[in-house]
């Protein structure tokens, strides 16, 4: 990746100051006013009082940082809507967590996804799955989000790349550390906000720039591809409409579902209810993302057919080139706060995600009799740690050939043994604990092995797209956790029996609140919302 090339003024620089301290003056406040009052779990899971507006805000601020900002408009650019099918997908899993997995994680009161494993399975499959869960949230959330922020920095201030990536773990660790999640859950609702506007500020001026939609469609008439969703493998190898179809739901319900630093926003909701409802929220936004994040990479690339902008130097400048043309001083700052609000929101969910999993899963475990102080402080601690191996870690994500292939693959490897234990692991009581941790290493080990493959295919010879590669090891860690239990029957006890759904419709049972905001009315327009979307742009 290129450096970014933006020129920023006075008025830019006021905008993006103001916006970082407000967000880290909110943050630190609300972590205050929390000291002392709330305990280990109101600091890691929000005293379990977030409602549904700030878990689907916060679910969606989380996932989108720099990385997707900058990745989705230079694929915009370069290919189109094609990668549009990452942000309409989503809404599919995100229904998944809030009605399959959400109820049943709020009913066992669990405070991590490798506590909810040990209660359905054993602790081997909670120690496998800790390891997996600091690891991704590491290596994929920060990793990836902070070297796209940290090059985003370079170009603006012309600042180290590592040293902007520090710049950013201390500003957002402050409030992190500070506040845990209730303030990492309230600055990302009001990053969502600030994110969706600079985004669609961006959008309506590179529409206008082209002609609005029919300009847009003018200048593509000779590349109708560019305007679908749905490809051939011919001509979009790593996304064609099948390999999408059969693997993005793996590793989306991983990514969604089972993702200790996606899923700590609703494992803190108020009830079930809200949990419920708050990731419906996220897939409507999630919908409008596709137009706001994607949509103005191609605007660019047909400006560029028009011969009204020059082509950026490196498509991976797509997003800043739209920035430094289309938008005037004081807008170009608010667009920056926009890219940096979706930075600090997901290295924020990542810190706290890791404080969390570390504290409950391994240092309570080591020290059962350790007070709510000792579990906070010991946060904190893993907090800095964690920080300090991300900024080891961030600057070689650049020997990515391509950063959003690079982190989608990365996924595709991992999820396939986690998505299977705990899909059938909460559908079919018959899952074992021997075949839950035969599952899990298996899936790891046939994961490192794929992704070997394919990070060396120039010697390998490995052509075979990940989104493919991780339905195929779906199946086959399906079919090891199928054979292991089937051979290792495991002893059913009231605990785990209410770990499982006895009937894949009884989820759609439980009662939610009446009118419009019923869990089944939301899930249906948002089901009918996305086939909308794919009989007009398919």
């Amino acid at each position: 990746m290129s450096d970014f090339q933006l020129s920023i003024s006075g008025l830019d620089v006021l905008v993006i100051v103001v916006y970082l301290a407000t967000i880290v003056a909110v943050g630190c406040l609300v972590g205050l006013r929390q000291r002392g009052v709330s305990g280990g779990e109101g600091y890691f899971l929000a005293g379990r009082s977030l409602t549904w507006p700030v878990i689907g805000l916060a679910l969606f601020s989380t996932n989108i940082s720099t990385l997707e900002l900058i990745s989705l408009a230079e694929e915009g650019y370069k290919s189109g809507l094609v990668y549009g099918n990452l942000e309409l997908l989503a809404p599919l899993t995100l229904l998944l967590l809030g009605i399959v997995f959400a109820p049943l994680y709020i009913r066992s009161g669990v405070s991590t996804l490798p506590e909810f494993l040990e209660r359905r399975y054993g602790p081997e499959s909670r120690r496998w799955l800790v390891v997996v869960a600091i690891a991704s949230a590491i290596f994929i959330h920060l990793g990836f989000a902070l070297f796209t922020g940290g090059k985003l920095l370079e170009g603006l201030f012309g600042v180290n790349l590592t040293l902007g990536i520090a710049v950013v773990l201390v500003l957002t660790g402050l409030y992190t550390i500070i506040g845990g999640l209730k303030a990492v859950a309230l600055t990302e609702a009001v990053q969502t906000v600030v994110l969706l506007f600079g985004s669609t500020m961006l959008l309506l001026a590179a529409l206008g720039e082209v002609g609005g939609w029919s300009g847009l469609t003018a200048a593509l008439a000779d590349e109708p591809d560019r305007l679908s969703l749905l490809r051939s493998a011919d001509v979009e190898p790593n996304m064609s409409w099948h390999a999408v179809l059969l693997g993005y739901p793996i590793i989306g319900i991983w990514y969604w579902c089972t993702d200790q630093t996606i899923v700590q926003r609703v494992l803190g909701a108020k009830n079930v209810k809200h949990a419920q409802v708050g990731p419906i929220l996220t897939g409507f936004i999630k919908i409008v993302s596709l137009f706001i994040f994607i949509l103005p990479g191609l605007a660019c690339y047909a400006l560029v057919k028009q011969g009204k902008l020059d082509s950026p130097a490196d498509t991976a400048q797509t997003l800043s080139h739209l920035i430094a043309h289309l938008l005037p001083a004081g807008a170009r700052g608010a667009v920056v706060a926009a890219l940096l609000a979706a930075l600090m929101s997901t290295v924020a969910g990542a810190l706290n995600s890791i404080a969390t999993v570390f504290c409950y899963d391994i240092y309570r475990e080591l020290r059962p009799q350790s007070t709510q102080r000792d579990l906070v402080r010991a946060g904190r601690i893993a907090t800095l740690l964690a920080m300090l191996v991300a900024i080891a870690w961030a600057p070689n994500i650049g020997k990515f050939s391509s950063i959003l292939q690079g982190n989608t693959a990365m996924i595709s490897y991992l999820a396939p043994g986690i998505t299977a234990v705990f899909l059938w692991g909460v559908l079919w009581k018959g899952a074992s604990r021997a075949g839950a941790f035969a599952t899990l290493t298996g899936g790891t080990l046939l994961g490192l092995i794929v992704f070997l493959l394919d990070w060396f295919k120039e010697h390998t010879g490995w052509h075979l797209s990940f989104m493919l590669a991780s339905f195929y090891l779906f199946l086959i860690c399906s079919a090891i956790l199928f054979v292991v239990s089937w051979f290792t029957p495991q002893w059913q006890t009231d605990d785990n029996k209410t770990l499982v759904w006895r009937t894949p419709g009884e989820p759609l049972s439980l009662p939610g609140w009446s009118g419009l905001g019923n869990y089944k009315v939301l899930a249906v327009l948002l089901l009918a919302a996305v086939a909308a979307v794919y009989l007009i742009l398919g």
